[in-house]
Formats: structure tokens, sequence, C-alpha cells
């Protein structure tokens, strides 16, 4: 069994199941959410904890960090919540410029200080992003390794999966994906049911061919 992993989490379906996985193949798995000021984060961070009371999976303590980004974003839908990406859009229209990169800044900062060597992000097959590529992984990891003095190795081990193979997966290991939370346009705490996430969500359901058991806004 390998030693120590940062987990960059959400709440997310992908990286839920990611932290059981990584549980069954490291000493000590640390959870890491870093809070952007993004508007979906409240109702994912409260998803997040059921989700870990729920699962019984082995971990360390969740750590909660903050990178404010909406002096970035602005008036970007990511922090005003107004024309979000519906159903129909497709995966770009979720692109978030450089979130991967200031994620892994601060999670890498993270993993020095506390001397973990891994961080394992939830990145799918997918993803069409550049800063989700193994290449940019490596020589983000070369860059950070050398301005911290301290080797880290960045790991997706869902990269080669689909939505619904991560979906197949987290039914096997018995794990509560209900409580798993993919909305970028939350109602009420809930799931909206209608932007690009949220469908993304459902089709995986769907082409598993098992019932969705997450609670959506107005069902």
């Amino acid at each position: 069994m390998k030693r120590s992993v940062c987990a960059l989490v959400s709440g997310g379906l992908d990286s839920c199941v990611m932290l059981a996985s990584l549980a069954r193949q490291y000493r000590k798995v640390y959870p890491v959410f870093i809070r952007q000021g993004l508007t979906w984060e409240t109702a994912e961070l409260r998803s997040l904890r059921r989700y870990l009371r729920a699962a019984r999976i082995r971990h360390q303590p969740l750590t909660i960090l903050h990178l404010p980004a909406n002096d970035l974003y602005g008036s970007h839908w990511s922090t005003t919540g107004r024309r979000v990406p519906g159903a129909k859009t497709p995966d770009e229209a979720v692109y978030l410029p450089g979130r991967n990169l200031m994620l892994l800044s601060k999670a890498a900062v993270f993993c020095a200080l506390h001397k973990i060597d891994t961080i394992a992000v939830g990145s799918l097959g997918h993803n069409p992003f550049p800063d989700a590529t193994p290449r940019f992984f490596r020589k983000f990891a070369m860059a950070a390794g050398e301005a911290l003095d301290f080797r880290i190795e960045i790991i997706a081990p869902f990269r080669k999966l689909t939505k619904e193979r991560v979906l197949c997966r987290g039914l096997r290991l018995k794990l509560p994906l209900h409580l798993s939370f993919s909305c970028i346009s939350p109602r009420r705490g809930l799931h909206c049911g209608r932007c690009n996430k949220c469908a993304e969500r459902q089709k995986a359901f769907r082409n598993v061919g098992i019932p969705d058991r997450t609670k959506y806004a107005g069902h």
C-alpha cells in the first residue's frame, strides 16, 4: 500500500468515487476542498460533508482552503449565477480559465508543508480543457517541485474513464452516490436539474440503467 496522497475533491460524483478508490490504495488520504467564491460551493461542500459521513471512507480530516477567484472572473456566470450553461451546451461551455492551475498551486503548497508527495485529481477521459491534460500535469509537477524544493507527482486515476464507468465503479463500492453534488446552478441547496452538469449526471445514470436517487429542485 502506498504512503499518502492529497485528493483534490469537490462534491462531484467523480471526486467522491476517486476518494473511495484512493482509500484502498494509500495508507493516508488527505481530502482537500478549495473555495474560490463560486456560486455552487456552499451547496457542494454541504453535500460533500454528508457524503463523507455516509460513505465511511477511511481518510484524514477534510481540509478546506480558500483561494478567491471572483475578483478574476468578475461578472462570469460562475460568480453571478446568471446565464449558467444549460443542459444542451457542450463541455467547453463550463470551462473556467486557469482553474486547475490555481487549485493545483494551492494544493502543491499544502502538500509540501505536510510532506505529501502525490496530488490526485478527478479529471475524466473526455475532459477537453488545456489544464487537465497529462502533459500539463507533468509540467506543472516539475515546476511546482522546483519552486517548493519538494518532489510532487500529479495523478489523474480516472483519466481513461467515462462518467458511466466511474458511476459503475462507485456502485460496486456501494457508495451513497446520490449524496454527491454536480450542479453549477443549485436551487435551495439542491440540484437544479437543468444545467450542463446536471444533464451530464442524469445522462450517466440513464446510460448505466439505474435509478437516479439525486434530489432535484422542483421534483
